[in-house]
């Protein structure tokens, strides 16, 4: 950055070979006029017989110039409760993931990375805020979202998952129009990840099976409060829930 002596000086009359920055005046008595009526200068003088009034102006420009640095250096980054705004606002058109475009989804990733970057519970799988029943808003997953498959035979309504931390069961839960189920076992890998083993399945939430060997995954929790969770799965996809009921316990 320029200092500013230099930008007060720039657009200074400079020396020509031996004349003097400024000539002086005929009558060696007269002072009224310190600088020559062509010299031009950057900022206005309200009186050109004093330089006290001159010299404050250019203080005070200059002080102006520099006063937008401080408030930009000292620039917050935003809070959970923002971060959490704007990824709400950014969800809502999108059908809970299934009407997103690259770019849409490339936007929520990013939100969600910098409320990744300020959670709390470093430990979310010994904290109470866990356990209940959430409501899937968001996810990239193309087989819970069913976007290969005709808008009607999607699942339609509202998409839960409760965990228990306690007991380290979880629960999927599909509504209109398919009311689809899944219980799991959760295996611990850290204090933040699991390994996540199903068990059954309910066709239309009362029909059994068991579940193939084949189902299975890796969970993280990745963000987690009251009200708010993100987790990322070993296959890159993204989810993100809120809470509906904390009451709610997964059945044994």
């Amino acid at each position: 950055m320029a200092s500013a002596s230099v930008l007060l000086t720039s657009n200074l009359p400079h020396k020509t070979g031996n004349l003097p920055l400024f000539p002086k005046p005929n009558n060696p008595h007269h002072t009224s006029q310190p600088f020559p009526s062509s010299a031009k200068f950057p900022f206005p003088f309200p009186n050109t017989n004093t330089t006290t009034n001159t010299n404050i102006k250019i203080s005070e420009k200059w002080r102006n110039r520099v006063s937008f640095f401080p408030s930009f250096l000292k620039k917050k980054g935003k809070d959970s409760e923002a971060l959490k705004e704007e990824l709400l606002e950014a969800i809502f058109p999108l059908d809970r993931g299934a009407e997103a475009s690259p770019d849409d989804k490339d936007r929520v990733d990013q939100i969600a990375r910098e409320l990744e970057a300020v959670n709390v519970i470093k430990e979310p799988l010994k904290s109470d805020l866990l356990n209940g029943k959430w409501e899937l808003i968001y996810t990239t997953s193309q087989s819970i979202l069913g976007t290969q498959r005709p808008k009607f035979l999607r699942p339609n309504g509202k998409i839960y998952q409760a965990i228990n931390a306690d007991t380290l069961r979880a629960q999927n839960m599909e509504t209109w129009p398919f009311f689809n189920q899944v219980t799991a076992n959760l295996v611990p890998l850290n204090a933040r990840r699991v390994a996540v083993r199903f068990d059954t399945f309910k066709i239309a939430g009362f029909i059994p099976i068991k579940a193939p060997g084949r189902g299975r995954g890796e969970l993280e929790i990745t963000y987690l409060d009251k009200e708010f969770r993100i987790s990322r799965g070993d296959k890159g996809n993204l989810f993100i829930l809120k809470m509906v009921d904390p009451t709610y316990r997964v059945p044994l």
